[in-house]
């Protein structure tokens, strides 16, 4: 076997081709759109590389052909509560089912993270957002995966504990059926905020992002910030955010709830567009864009992708999350258009966010693993802390 740094066209596309080759076998699977993983890893296009930087590799075997792939990164930004030294991270990873093969990779990562002095790894995460393609699934497989969501076979579980990594945290996915039945205490909820003139629930307007970026980034970074690695959002990127999204924005599926006209909460939800994408192969020309115009006006993807959801510290606690999620439910089930909504994922350590999933009779629909592998061997391995 022979590991081979990405530095050149050929080595790049090879790198995308894995991802194919191991998901061949599969008909859930849906390749992600190549312009996106190349973006990971292109500096004018991540904005990931202000605080960090990233490498890739490929693995062939001795006929030459590729049967894996790896990428490490390091980041400033990269933070976990309770975490008391550097911990870089494992992106991208691919591999045939061979414990060696694996290894080999995995110790390519290790080594270039010690270099750059860090003392851990964690993986398979993501150089960027953590809305994209972070965690191993290891439930889940029977339904294609939504936008974003890291899809990978069963084996890879195998694999990455096989090598020493151990389960960091666990990452639940939930799903709703949108006309499905919501706690009456939610209904309770509704009533009781929408009869308050200081309480409001309003969806986005395409005219008008530039309002709702600004009200993302104050929700955002007081109710996600300080557990996303003290990384906080400016306005200017939460504008950029939702005028990327604006080709695929639904104004009914994202959400804010504003107490005196100040917002206090978000849900931020997009059609699933992967219902699309399934059909591009990876591809995403003109072509490809022009048939996804035509395929929003005329075939409409009936599945919800939830993106990101939170409550300012202060006002959570007292039912604004059943005010601002009933409101919506009334308007997407008055027009009709979806039937099912898989939930962000939430992890282990946050039990509040588990419990606002189940409380709106959510069910678990997929199981990913953050992994952790302590480069000291002997070093006490502690899993991520619960939020208070």
């Amino acid at each position: 076997m022979r590991v081979i740094e990405v530095t050149d066209k050929k080595a790049a596309q090879d790198f995308l081709k894995v991802n194919v080759l191991v998901n061949k076998n599969n008909p859930k699977y849906i390749r992600p759109l190549d312009n996106e993983v190349n973006e990971v890893f292109d500096p004018a296009k991540n904005r990931a590389f202000k605080h960090g930087t990233i490498n890739r590799w490929i693995l062939r075997d001795d006929k030459g052909n590729v049967i894996g792939r790896v990428a490490a990164f390091i980041s400033k930004k990269y933070l976990n509560k309770g975490d008391k030294f550097p911990v870089g991270g494992v992106a991208f990873f691919d591999c045939i089912d061979d414990q060696n093969a694996a290894n080999t990779l995995f110790n390519t990562a290790k080594n270039w993270l010690q270099q750059n002095g860090v003392e851990a790894m964690d993986g398979p995460i993501n150089f960027g957002e953590r809305d994209k393609w972070w965690g191993l699934m290891v439930e889940g497989f029977e339904e294609e995966p939504m936008y974003g969501i890291a899809f990978n076979p069963p084996y890879y579980e195998k694999l990455f504990e096989g090598y020493g990594f151990k389960d960091f945290y666990n990452q639940y996915y939930y799903s709703l059926a949108v006309y499905g039945t919501l706690s009456e205490k939610y209904e309770e909820r509704y009533k009781r905020f929408a009869s308050k003139p200081d309480y409001q629930a309003r969806h986005v307007e395409k005219n008008n992002l530039q309002k709702y970026a600004k009200d993302f980034s104050i929700v955002y970074n007081q109710a996600w910030a300080q557990h996303d690695g003290g990384k906080e959002i400016s306005v200017e990127g939460a504008l950029k955010l939702f005028t990327k999204m604006k080709p695929i924005i639904d104004e009914s599926l994202i959400w804010f709830a504003y107490y005196k006209n100040e917002p206090i909460a978000m849900w931020i939800n997009i059609p699933d567009i992967n219902q699309y994408f399934k059909y591009f192969n990876g591809k995403f020309g003109w072509w490809q864009k022009l048939r996804l115009v035509y395929m929003q006006k005329f075939k409409n993807s009936r599945k919800i992708n939830g993106v990101a959801f939170g409550i300012i510290p202060k006002f959570q606690g007292l039912g604004i999350d059943a005010f601002m999620i009933y409101s919506g439910t009334l308007v997407i089930r008055k027009e009709g258009k979806y039937d099912l909504i898989e939930m962000g994922w939430a992890g282990d350590w946050n039990p509040r966010m588990i419990a606002v999933y189940k409380a709106i009779g959510g069910i678990q629909s997929r199981r990913m693993i953050t992994y952790r592998y302590m480069f000291d061997r002997s070093a006490e391995f502690e899993r991520h802390p619960a939020v208070q």
